[in-house]
C-alpha cells in the first residue's frame, strides 16, 4: 500500500511513517502543509493520503479543505482525516459525494496501532473509516430534522455499523447475531427511511448518508 502522509508535527509525521512501514507499507511522501499535499498526491496517485485537519499556515482548516478537494479531483486516492476534534461542517461535506475511500478518526485513535492501520487499509481499498465520536456529533448535529426517529434502537445500531464501512457480515459478528437477522434490521431500514429498490440509487450509501446527516 502507497501512503501519503500530511502532518505539520513531526514527531507525529515520522511516528506515522515508521508505524506504516513497519507493517510493510509504503510512505512515498511525508508533507507538512496543504499545497504539498495537493501536489504530491495528483504526481504520485498513493492509494491513501493521511491528512491532519489543520495545518500551515493558520493552522485552522487547510487539511481537511485540502482533503475535500482531493475527493473532488481525486477520487481514486482514499482520505484519512486525523483530527484533535470533529470538525462537522468539513465532515458532512468530505462524505457527501461518496462513503467510498474516506476515514475520519480523532488523534486518540492513532494510539491503538492496530485500529488506525487497520483504518488506513480500509480507506486504501475503498472502505470507510469513521470514529464513533463523529458518527455520533454527526448524528446530533441537527435534531429538529431526525429523519431516523422511527428507527429501532436496534436498527439505529446496525445503521452506526453501516456508516463504519461494514459489511453485514461484519456488523453480524460485532453484534453477535445471524447475518440473516442483520439483512432483515438493513431491509426495515431502507423501508422506514423511504429507500425503494433503483437501478441507479444505492441504498445503503443513502441510509448512510440520512444517517449522517440527521
Amino acid at each position: 500500500m502507497r501512503v501519503v502522509i500530511a502532518e505539520d508535527s513531526v514527531l507525529l509525521r515520522d511516528g506515522l511513517t515508521r508505524l506504516l512501514e513497519d507493517r510493510g507499507h509504503e510512505v512515498v511522501a511525508a508533507v507538512d502543509d496543504a499545497d504539498r499535499l495537493l501536489a504530491v498526491a495528483a504526481e504520485l496517485r498513493p492509494e491513501v493520503c493521511v491528512v491532519d485537519v489543520r495545518m500551515p499556515p493558520s493552522f485552522t482548516d487547510e487539511g481537511i479543505r485540502a482533503a475535500v478537494r482531493m475527493r473532488r479531483e481525486l477520487p481514486d486516492v482514499g482520505v484519512l482525516i486525523l483530527s484533535q476534534a470533529v470538525e462537522e461542517q468539513y465532515a458532512t461535506e468530505l462524505l457527501a459525494g461518496s462513503t467510498s475511500g474516506v476515514g475520519y478518526l480523532l488523534k486518540d485513535r492513532v494510539a491503538d496501532v492496530g485500529d488506525f492501520v487497520d483504518a488506513v487499509v480500509r480507506v486504501a481499498k475503498g472502505g470507510t473509516a469513521l470514529d464513533p465520536e463523529v458518527v455520533s456529533q454527526l448524528l446530533g448535529r441537527s435534531r429538529k430534522q431526525n429523519v431516523l426517529v422511527t428507527l429501532t434502537p436496534r436498527e439505529r445500531e446496525v445503521l452506526g455499523y453501516m456508516a463504519e464501512g461494514r459489511t453485514n457480515s461484519a456488523i453480524a459478528q460485532a453484534m453477535v447475531v445471524s447475518d440473516g437477522a442483520v439483512e432483515k434490521h438493513v431491509s426495515n431500514i431502507f423501508g422506514k427511511l423511504g429507500l425503494a429498490p433503483s437501478e441507479t440509487d444505492h441504498r445503503r450509501v443513502l441510509a448512510v448518508l440520512a444517517y449522517l446527516g440527521s
